[in-house]
Formats: structure tokens, sequence, C-alpha cells
């Protein structure tokens, strides 16, 4: 009874995360990808320069949801060159949850750590 418990409750846990991976998913592409996947600077590259600039996975968070949330040139990690043709961004329309959801489909999309050999 107990090992049924258990693998119920396990199926159940793979279930719920493979669903949160879908809304995450689902998330970036119809909020980031949508307009990124049109300019000329892709999210990877972007992806790099922040985990240039900010070297950890929560430094790099923090500072992309600081930068959606408040759009601005000084904290930008994009060229100026790019700043200056295509601007900066407006706010994302994302509340907190969603906001954090797409950065870790993002962080996760991208990231090399655990990759390398």
């Amino acid at each position: 009874m107990i090992k049924n418990i258990i693998i119920l409750l396990s199926l159940t846990s793979t279930f719920l995360y493979a669903q949160n991976i879908k809304l995450e998913e689902k998330i970036y592409k119809e909020n980031c990808l949508i307009c990124h996947k049109r300019l000329s600077f892709n999210l990877k590259q972007i992806y790099f320069d922040y985990l240039l600039k900010y070297s950890s996975e929560e430094t790099v968070k923090l500072a992309l949801v600081d930068y959606l949330k408040k759009p601005n040139k000084d904290i930008s990690v994009m060229p100026k060159e790019y700043i200056r043709r295509f601007g900066i961004k407006k706010p994302t329309l994302l509340n907190d949850k969603e906001l954090k959801m797409a950065i870790d489909y993002y962080w996760d999309r991208y990231k090399i750590f655990g990759k390398l050999k």
C-alpha cells in the first residue's frame, strides 16, 4: 500500500513538473521569443552577455527582472549601437510569477553549466 502511494506521489510530482515546464515555455514563447525572433540580436547572445556581466544564475536572473520591469539604457547589456537603432523595450506586462517562469525557462534553455565536459 505504501509503495503504491509513493509511486502515485512520484508520478503526480513528475506530471506537475512537466506541466510547469510547458507553462514556462508557453509564457517564454508568447512574451519573449515572439519579438526577439524578428530582431537581429538573438536571445542566446543576450544570455551570454548577461552571464558575462553578472556571472551567476541568481545575479543574472535578478538583473533580468530589474531590466524587464524597468528598462533603462544605463542597465542594459545591449550594445549602444543596438539601443540607438532599436531603442529600449517597453516594461514587461507579465506579473512577477509569469516573469519568473519565463526567466527560469530562458535560463534553462541556454545555460552551459552542467553541459560542458
